[in-house]
């Protein structure tokens, strides 16, 4: 399986899971174990392959990431 995703969505979504998968409100979500093994393995991968990441000016690129983003989904989930 290959999944691919923009830089822009590669750290808004590991910003994202890092906020939430430890919470419980959200493995309250999980009704299924087994999930728990790919958002994992997902998480893992995100972290270790953006160096944005470690980046001094992190907070800045995420909201440039989340304003772009946002601006190609239009009015979608609104």
């Amino acid at each position: 399986m290959r999944i691919e995703l923009s830089e822009d969505q590669a750290l808004v979504l590991s910003d994202w899971m890092d906020r939430l998968l430890h919470r419980p409100e959200f493995a309250a979500l999980v009704d299924d174990r087994a999930v728990w093994s790919p958002l994992f393995t997902i998480s893992g991968v995100l972290e270790t392959s953006l160096p944005t990441a470690f980046d001094p000016a992190y907070g800045e690129r995420l909201e440039a990431a989340r304003e772009r983003l946002l601006d190609q989904l239009g009015d979608v989930g609104k």
